[in-house]
């Protein structure tokens, strides 16, 4: 199957696109979109979940970006993903760690980097690939990390400075992205996920993560306006979430980060429109869009 649809997803670290967007990367893939991935550091504040690398984390030899390189690397060939870009190119912007820590202070945090400046490097993508559709984080960046919100600020920055003709023409020709969409998480999902995860038992290392309020990226059901549902890619985001292994573990249909919380390996995902035109509703009883391209030509 061929398509002329392009879709791009702008993430801060390795991992975040699988986490959030997996299934549905894969699902466009396959359809014969053309789905680009624009990441915006190397993640090297990650912890190392892996005890024969925990020498690669940023207070010991400090190579970790460039290990999660190749996990991006893996996980994207899992998704059937192509075009994959670091912002300004691998290396450009360092992972920020979280609010707070001494890496907000490093030289090349992403969090201290000029707005307009890192905007330039992803409008430059954005007039290349000219995608109809943008996916990104919330204003919080889903729960508050610096990168997360950072990402953000310069993806809808550049959806804005793309469409003006009169700036930086060298880097291409103007063009409007017909949608943004934000990733979210329906609180009404989430307690699905954590009734299943107590299910297992308080001996599982997967065993929940407490009451649905006091998760931060969940949201309230009525301001998701798609889901994007895609069970026959669910191999193919769980094979990518393997490929992180220095980030996540993976069990079944669970998978936890470092801070052994479990979450469930969703085949579909949710997103909220926040640029563009709503398109016809899906057949499921909430209403949502059951596709990002949903109303464009």
């Amino acid at each position: 199957m061929t398509s002329d649809r392009r879709v791009m997803f702008v993430h801060a670290h390795p991992d975040d696109e699988t986490i959030n967007n997996g299934a549905t990367m894969a699902r466009y893939v396959a359809e014969g979109a053309h789905v680009t991935l624009l990441t915006c550091t190397l993640g090297e504040e990650g912890e190392v979940l892996v005890p024969e690398l925990v020498q690669l984390a940023a207070d010991q030899a400090d190579q970790l970006g460039g290990y999660r390189i190749s996990e991006l690397r893996n996980a994207i060939a899992a998704l059937g993903v192509t075009d994959a870009r670091f912002l300004g190119g691998a290396g450009r912007y360092r992972d920020s760690g979280m609010m707070g820590t001494p890496a907000n202070e490093h030289r090349r945090a992403f969090w201290n980097a000029g707005l307009d400046e890192a905007a330039g490097h992803a409008v430059a993508v954005v007039r290349e690939v000219r995608p109809q559709v943008l996916v990104t984080y919330d204003e919080n960046g889903g729960y508050g990390h610096p990168d997360h919100i950072q990402a953000h600020r310069v993806a809808m920055r550049a959806v804005e400075l793309a469409a003006d003709p009169a700036h930086r023409p060298e880097l291409g020709a103007a063009w409007d992205v017909a949608k943004v969409y934000w990733c979210c998480m329906p609180r009404s999902v989430m307690r699905r996920g954590i009734e299943a995860l107590a299910a297992l038992g308080e001996d599982s290392p997967f065993a929940g993560l407490g009451d649905v309020d006091d998760v931060p990226f969940a949201v309230s059901d009525d301001v998701v306006t798609a889901a994007v549902d895609s069970p026959e890619q669910a191999g193919r985001k769980e094979a990518a979430m393997r490929a992180h292994p220095t980030q996540m573990t993976v069990d079944g249909p669970f998978f936890a980060l470092s801070n052994n919380l479990g979450q469930q390996v969703l085949a579909t995902e949710y997103y909220r429109l926040v640029r563009g035109r709503r398109g016809p509703a899906g057949p499921g009883p909430a209403g949502w869009e059951d596709d990002l391209f949903a109303g464009l030509p």
